[in-house]
């Protein structure tokens, strides 16, 4: 599921800023880097059917390197998937995401998009 419209694509904030206001919502950069590319991940798991979805918000670096705080990276689309154990996460239209875990995202990236948003004017 694809988030458009958010404020957040196409936007280049500092690679120490993203950290910084994407951790509060505990969107988190873990092993999903290279030098170019970056995502902040939010783990969300519904423990009534033991399925775990992800909220993913991607970027790259236009200047520097991801592992650089002083990076500039370009934000894309958020995104919201289903994992499936042992392949991984899916991010279809066709995915079956639970409300609660859609209306939460929602408002993570609507807080984040307001909070960069003012720190970038």
């Amino acid at each position: 599921m694809k988030f458009e419209g958010t404020g957040l694509e196409e936007k280049v904030f500092d690679m120490e800023l993203l950290q910084k206001v994407l951790g509060e919502y505990q969107l988190l950069v873990r092993e999903q880097w290279d030098y170019e590319r970056v995502s902040f991940d939010r783990k969300f798991e519904q423990l009534d059917t033991n399925e775990i979805f992800y909220l993913r918000v991607q970027g790259y670096a236009v200047e520097g390197n991801v592992d650089s705080k002083h990076a500039k990276i370009k934000l894309l689309t958020p995104i919201l998937g289903k994992h499936y154990y042992p392949h991984g996460v899916e991010y279809g239209d066709d995915e079956v995401i639970p409300n609660n875990v859609v209306e939460k995202s929602k408002s993570i990236i609507e807080a984040v998009s307001k909070q960069l948003a003012e720190v970038a004017k």
